[in-house]
């Protein structure tokens, strides 16, 4: 035993006693590494690993403005973990293009309209991206991570979603989802005794829950639309700008992949249910139908074509192949991931905006009761919805006034020359940042007012062609932004209709918060009740 154990002795601790002979620099050398202990070797190495991590940054840093030095390793990770739109702000006014480094990532954070506009446009150097933890969410197959010739091809088998006859067909949904929620809202105020009730939650479920009726139908019952608005809080809180990469147990990665694999799953059993409906011949009732009955039609046409029978048909363009259930449910998701906490921003500071401003609730009241007729429970079809200009500026106004989503982010493909004295390093997330192209004064007057004017009367919708970068811009532009703006302007003109609401607020009722995307610190405090004429 004794013998077998010094096999193992390291040959540097006894090498000057071998045969081999060594100058006495060398020597010297080995005798003190074989001298050395375990934790000294350690502190080294990790001595070495802070050293490189350092000039890593400063080089990938280079001439634009940054931090001087970085936290070994995580950098501002602490900070990150609960985001303030202070310190955003304070990064982005700092220069045009600054930076920050967070664990491994090195981030460039591009701040003014052209070098945002410069991200969105360049293809060829950069792809959008999510956190880490995105794949392992969305799937890592998912069409939102295509690029190029791929991402074109599926994007075009998409246009057709949300055309105006498609957004016709899913306005009644909509509103059959907005009543019976303005009902929820008044008894939720009963039910506390008439005291103020923070809304921002409330608005994530009937946002939830019109997109899901939008999307996927009546294919999915109440109560499981109800849980999914429930649950898919989790969901964002695991897609936050830094988390851990990996899932852990009973972390917010954690959470969040439970949420999403129970949404999946759910999709999957509406676009199964929507296939036995489509081939019959049913009628589209939801996003999911339409893209499905384009899939149904492009395989008819195939089986004509190949037998020589196409005479009569209209051919379907673009043809699409059969897509999985699973294939559906994923692409349906990427519609919910993009619109849900997007439109839940919007909702918030939209609802907070009016209360505040009496004078353009009147408007926007006046304006949606003349289009009905006078009967405020009319239903409107598309083209009375369109015709709600001041309604629509409004709206235009809130997204630019407080836009929900403040940043995009993007990887670099490649060596990245965003400007002509920087170059971002491939691997780095480039951020394109919207809130100071829909701040600037020289386009904007009175930029931190909230006025409809501006889109209503104004030359905004002009002069601002260039900055408002609400829903991007370049290939990768928002499929769905004519929607939501439709869909946001229904809600509210329905609103001031059926209900009155005041704001409660407080300190905090301006400053914002950032979870994904913006909403007023004190979550919204308002109170309903049924409106009385």
């Amino acid at each position: 035993m004794a013998a077998n154990a010094t096999s193992f002795t390291s040959p540097l601790a006894t090498i000057k006693y071998g045969t081999a002979s060594f100058s006495p620099q060398l020597e010297y050398v080995l005798e003190t590494i074989s001298n050395t202990s375990a934790w000294t070797i350690l502190a080294s190495i990790l001595a070495i690993l802070v050293a490189y991590d350092q000039f890593s940054y400063i080089w990938s840093k280079g001439s634009i403005e940054g931090p001087a030095w970085k936290a070994p390793f995580i950098g501002p990770f602490l900070q990150s973990v609960n985001p303030k739109f202070e310190e955003y702000y304070a990064k982005w006014i700092s220069a045009p293009l600054s930076c920050v480094s967070v664990f491994h990532k090195f981030v460039v954070i591009a701040s003014t309209r052209d070098m945002a506009r410069k991200v969105f446009n360049s293809p060829q150097f950069v792809q959008p991206c999510v956190v880490d933890i995105a794949h392992k969410l969305l799937g890592a197959d998912n069409w939102v991570f295509l690029d190029g010739k791929a991402h074109v091809e599926f994007r075009k088998g998409l246009n057709g979603l949300f055309t105006r006859r498609a957004l016709e067909i899913y306005l009644p949904g909509q509103e059959a989802v907005y009543n019976r929620f303005f009902k929820e809202f008044v008894e939720t105020t009963k039910e506390a005794g008439g005291k103020p009730v923070p809304f921002m939650p409330h608005f994530r479920q009937v946002i939830t829950a019109v997109s899901c009726r939008t999307f996927v139908g009546h294919y999915m019952s109440d109560a499981t639309v109800r849980k999914v608005a429930d649950d898919y809080y989790l969901i964002t809180a695991a897609l936050e700008l830094v988390n851990f990469p990996i899932i852990i147990p009973f972390t917010k990665t954690y959470y969040g992949k439970k949420a999403a694999d129970m949404v999946l799953a759910e999709f999957s059993k509406c676009a199964a249910k929507s296939k036995v409906r489509m081939n019959a011949d049913g009628e589209v009732t939801c996003i999911m139908d339409a893209w499905i009955k384009q899939m149904v039609d492009s395989k008819k046409w195939r089986e004509a074509e190949s037998k020589g029978e196409t005479e009569g048909l209209v051919k379907p363009n673009p043809l699409l192949r059969d897509f999985t259930d699973y294939e559906i449910a994923q692409t349906v998701f990427t519609f919910l991931f993009a619109s849900q906490d997007a439109t839940s921003s919007a909702s918030t500071w939209l609802f907070q905006t009016m209360a505040q401003r009496p004078d353009v609730l009147d408007r926007v009241r006046e304006e949606n009761l003349k289009v009905r007729n006078g009967d405020i429970h009319a239903p409107l079809n598309l083209d009375q919805l369109e015709s709600l200009t001041y309604t629509r500026a409004v709206v235009r106004e809130l997204l630019r006034y407080r836009p929900p989503v403040i940043m995009t982010p993007y990887v670099a493909k490649k060596a990245f020359p965003i400007s002509e004295t920087y170059t971002a390093p491939k691997g780095s997330m480039v951020i394109a940042t919207t809130y100071l192209a829909l701040r600037d004064p020289d386009v904007y007057e009175n930029p931190d007012s909230f006025d409809p004017e501006r889109y209503y009367t104004g030359d905004a919708e002009v002069k601002g062609a260039k900055n408002y970068l609400v829903f991007g811009t370049g290939p990768h532009y928002c499929l769905g932004q004519h929607y939501a703006q439709l869909n946001l302007a229904l809600f509210i003109g329905m609103a001031s209709l059926l209900v009155d609401w005041t704001h409660h607020a407080t300190p905090l009722s301006e400053e914002i918060k950032v979870f994904a995307t913006i909403f007023p610190k004190d979550d919204c405090p308002l109170t309903f009740e049924d409106r009385k004429w």
